[in-house]
């Protein structure tokens, strides 16, 4: 590129933006933002004239501290990204790419010199040596591989130079493409980790059917065909066959050894991959997994839907994708950051497509207008076909995950109860969504954790697990679950997940808002009400995002208990100390003058007074008093009997909602107490339920009404949320 491009483009990021939303902006030409705590953000270009984002916003002011790729042009941007910017900063954002991209479509356009770290800025150092090493010690090459159906799917892949030795392949399978393109235009990070990088892999990045460069045409969580007969029926499963015979044979230096991993989207294709039953795959690790997207991952949980997470995915991913050449248009424009008011003001569900989508997002409407559990969703979950794996798995998850919480356990006891003989290891930390792959894992929000459990993985369980099935080093025995303790902060090797030991223990609703394991004795009628209208719901987060932020997940719930539409029930200040280790169900009776609801279960962990306040605490944030979200989830009241076939209450009649929330391994500790919180709307991270039994699709404001909700708390209709608690003397040894 000309110089004096070069210079515009570097100096539109003066002056800086501020961390409140950005820290600093550079231009460059990588794939991956390798800095944390300085550069919030990166872009650059593909010289096709795709942008590609990677994020990683501030920690030293306590904003989100998310991270993810982002690839493809600005329509592509996922809201992982959009939750780092604020919407000046996005306003930014776009000026400067849409001047970059008119400057990269004239014919003298090259890829950008990297722009030289800042003095001091060690990260930044680190970075631009990796990027250096990599090219010093790989070799790009990109091939068309043949499918057995004629497809073909676009392979890069980046070989160690020195061909003394032989290597295994390391292959990622994604649907937000392997740019940067060409063989001369080269990654800023290969693989897992950096790790893996100096020791030396091959690397195979792939762009899944139908997208990127590939051919053929893209579904979404593609299902799996478990008897094929013939060469049109494919699948991921047979693509990722497909793709590991190909590079076998077509890529010299290997050891004839193949694993695979990869994060959310990508962790779907890792655990396709696992069903590939390929010889050569010895070592699967889909992280984050898509994997039941009607449940609890993603866009619905429990029948409800998780609108802001959704709209913001769809607005972008579901777009007819661009040409190769084209330039791509503008990210969808909430035209204000608040997006309590956005999504009120929108209106019933249906306004989404009739007002904003027009139509042009089919998975948008197929995702509304399947509101049971159909054979639509049932055909895409890969758990009931985790049977005979013969490569050893390790599924990794974060506690904290605000997208695909349900894959990872899940995952995991699929394939133990099906596939017994398979290694098969259960990874959970303290993280939000992908937050393992390159933060430090100290903290997420306000909710501190005092080590850096991200570098720990990297390093102590991620690389070594690779290196034992890849490369025969390390532990010849591994443990069945590597597991993070919040609330006491430590790391625990297990045999298997949730702990044997662990004996399940109800904490039941109480007079006067107390909560106590003590069935309650009451032989009336007694019962806790509220009134939930669709006009107020009750909010998610007590800041202002138009996207389901991730810090949400241990988000301070003081404001909602001062709400009248919320029930809350706590202890007193613990005595000793109280583990719980696995999943929780929460048991409701209830009632309400609507024929249908949703109920949301939250349980909470209350900080003492004098918990003390962050050092430094450029936020101001008071812990004292902090109530930490440890488990949140909402159920849709219609889907008490089943999730196939909903049926209305009937006004007025107490009837019983029992559901699982996600796992937790979490210790209240002396002196804390724990709460339950019970509402019945959770906006705009799930819909807005109109209080009537119908197709909520359909709904018209006519038909929003409010509704008196009551929970029962007597001996004979006693409420409360169990949960397995581990013995005072049984819980692990740290490690």
């Amino acid at each position: 590129m000309d110089p004096g491009v070069a210079q515009t483009l570097t100096s539109m990021s003066a002056p800086p933006l501020q961390c409140s939303g950005l820290s600093r902006m550079t231009w460059d030409t990588s794939l991956e933002a390798e800095s944390k705590s300085t550069l919030c953000v990166k872009p650059f270009v593909d010289f096709v004239v795709s942008f590609r984002l990677a994020c990683r916003c501030c920690h030293g002011d306590g904003e989100p501290s998310s991270y993810d790729y982002f690839v493809g042009g600005w329509d592509s941007m996922p809201p992982k990204l959009g939750r780092c910017l604020h919407r000046r900063e996005m306003m930014k954002m776009r000026r400067l790419l849409g001047v970059a991209a008119i400057l990269l479509i004239s014919p003298s356009a090259a890829p950008l010199s990297a722009q030289r770290c800042a003095p001091g800025d060690e990260q930044c150092r680190k970075a631009e040596e990796l990027r250096d090493y990599i090219r010093a010690n790989y070799t790009k090459s990109e091939y068309m591989a043949p499918m057995r159906d004629g497809v073909r799917l676009f392979i890069s892949v980046y070989a160690p130079k020195d061909s003394s030795k032989t290597y295994p392949i390391w292959l990622n399978r994604t649907p937000y493409s392997v740019a940067p393109y060409g063989v001369d235009n080269y990654r800023g990070f290969l693989g897992p980790s950096e790790f893996f990088v100096r020791e030396g892999y091959i690397f195979a990045y792939c762009d899944v059917r139908g997208r990127g460069k590939s051919e053929g045409s893209f579904e979404h969580v593609r299902p799996y065909i478990p008897d094929k007969t013939a060469k049109n029926q494919v699948d991921e499963a047979s693509d990722t066959y497909d793709t590991i015979e190909f590079l076998l044979k077509t890529i010299p230096n290997h050891n004839g050894r193949v694993g695979i991993s990869g994060t959310s989207y990508p962790g779907f294709y890792a655990t396709m991959a696992a069903l590939s039953g390929h010889p050569a795959l010895k070592a699967v690790s889909p992280q984050a997994p898509v994997t039941e997207w009607f449940i609890g991952d993603d866009f619905r949980h429990n029948g409800t839907l998780f609108l802001a997470h959704a709209f913001g995915f769809f607005s972008f991913f579901g777009r007819p994708q661009p040409g190769e050449n084209e330039v791509p248009g503008s990210r969808f424009d909430y035209a204000t950051p608040d997006g309590y008011d956005f999504f009120l003001r929108m209106g019933p569900l249906g306004n989404a497509d009739q007002k904003f989508f027009k139509g042009k997002i089919e998975w948008w409407r197929d995702l509304v207008s399947h509101d049971t559990y159909t054979d639509f969703w049932k055909s895409r979950d890969p758990l009931p076909y985790l049977k005979n794996v013969r490569a050893a798995v390790m599924t990794v998850g974060g506690w904290f995950d605000a997208e695909d919480v349900y894959g990872p356990p899940h995952t995991y006891e699929a394939i133990r109860n099906q596939s017994p003989d398979t290694v098969n290891i259960l990874v959970e930390g303290p993280w939000s969504h992908g937050q393992w792959n390159r933060d430090s894992g100290e903290y997420l929000g306000d909710v501190r954790f005092y080590q850096k459990t991200g570098d720990y993985f990297r390093e102590h369980i991620e690389f070594p697990f690779f290196q034992h099935f890849l490369k025969d080093k390390g532990e010849e025995k591994l443990p069945g679950a590597y597991v993070f303790e919040t609330g006491r902060n430590e790391w625990h090797k297990l045999d298997s997940w949730p702990p044997a030991n662990a004996a399940k223990k109800t904490l039941y609703f109480q007079s006067a808002g107390k909560l106590s394991f003590e069935h309650p004795s009451g032989t009336g009628e007694e019962f806790d009400e509220y009134v939930s209208d669709p006009a107020k719901p009750v909010p998610h987060i007590p800041w202002i995002s138009t996207a389901m932020t991730y810090e949400y997940m241990t988000g301070d719930q003081r404001f909602a208990s001062s709400r009248t539409d919320v029930l809350v029930y706590q202890t007193e200040p613990l005595e000793e100390e109280v583990t719980v280790a696995g999943p929780l169900t929460a048991s409701l009776y209830v009632s309400t003058t609507g024929t249908d609801s949703d109920w949301v279960v939250k349980l909470i962990d209350v900080y003492p007074g004098n918990y003390p306040d962050p050092d430094p605490n450029p936020k101001g944030v008071h812990m004292g008093g902090y109530q930490q979200l440890v488990r949140g989830e909402p159920f849709r009241g219609k889907f008490r009997k089943s999730f196939e076939k909903p049926v209305p209450f009937e006004p007025g009649k107490p009837d019983k909602v029992e559901y699982q929330l996600p796992g937790v391994f979490h210790t209240f500790r002396r002196g804390h107490r724990i709460m339950v919180q019970v509402q019945s709307s959770w906006f705009p991270l799930v819909d807005r339920n109109p209080q009537k039994f119908m197709k909520i699709d359909e709904a018209r404001p006519s038909d929003f009404q409010k509704a008196t909700q009551r929970v029962y708390r007597s001996a004979k209709l006693a409420s409360g949320i169990t949960l397995d608690v581990l013995p005072s003397t049984a819980v692990p040894s740290p490690q």
